[in-house]
């Protein structure tokens, strides 16, 4: 396949989910990303038409992750165009992969790298100004994006060889260690809004925020539900405030 060819795949890859529908799900963006391929492999009209059928079918799968499955279509489609493997191989592969592909990029990206990132440009934010914001979104998208095209890579060279090199990513680990480095950039940021709360209004303020900020602790170590103990902690948090503002002013 010309290289060419496969960074127009990639390229396309990226509008996924622009044509998402409550049939086929990411149906219409698998088949207008692959088309390229699709073209180069099949110059008869009729079986082109044949083979983006079989990409019309439902398809479901992280849109970051589905790259792997997109690079791994075309290397069975390239076995189909030369005989070596039935029409049918393509679809298997897809119906196959989407599931787990789909949860292993769930728990990564959205539950680890994300968030880490967004703890990274709330914690520069405060350090340093709005330039740290742009720092951690170009960066956040230059590791998913060089992950996106590793993947799509692998799995044009590889096929159904993918699933040991998604495997070598030990991309759950990799997760895991995100979640605490999020967790600790979190703190990082509480102390610093504590720190300047205390700078700015006296230490009764820091006082205040620290104490609504264990009441929120405590709540969600007893079993509380997220959203509700938030909106309890804000509410408990501004009513102290309020309280200790009215104290000190009549001291």
């Amino acid at each position: 396949m010309p290289r060419r060819t496969l960074l127009r795949v990639f390229w396309r890859s990226l509008f996924l989910q622009a044509a998402w529908n409550r049939r086929g799900m990411q149906n219409l963006g698998f088949a207008y990303a692959i088309a390229p391929a699709l073209a180069a492999l099949y110059p008869e009209p009729e079986r082109r038409r044949e083979a983006v059928g079989r990409h019309l079918g439902f398809f479901n799968c992280h849109p970051y992750t589905a790259a792997a499955i997109l690079g791994g279509a075309i290397h069975h489609e390239e076995r189909v165009a030369a005989g070596a493997e039935p029409p049918g191989g393509p679809t298997l592969y897809k119906s196959t992969l989407q599931g787990p592909l789909a949860a292993i990029g769930d728990g990564f990206f959205w539950t680890a790298l994300r968030p880490f990132f967004g703890a990274l440009a709330a914690l520069g934010a405060l350090a340093v100004g709005w330039p740290a914001v742009v720092f951690a979104l170009a960066l956040y998208n230059v590791v998913h994006l060089a992950l996106r095209f590793g993947l799509f890579r692998a799995g044009y060279r590889k096929g159904d060889g993918i699933v040991a090199e998604v495997a070598r990513l030990s991309l759950p680990t990799l997760a895991e260690r995100l979640r605490l480095g999020g967790a600790f950039l979190c703190g990082l940021t509480a102390a610093l809004l504590l720190w300047r709360g205390a700078v700015q209004a006296g230490f009764l303020s820091g006082a205040v925020a620290l104490a609504a900020a264990a009441f929120g602790y405590l709540a969600l170590v007893g079993g509380a539900r997220l959203l509700p103990a938030a909106y309890a902690i804000v509410v408990a948090g501004i009513g102290a405030a309020l309280v200790a503002a009215r104290w000190h002013g009549s001291s």
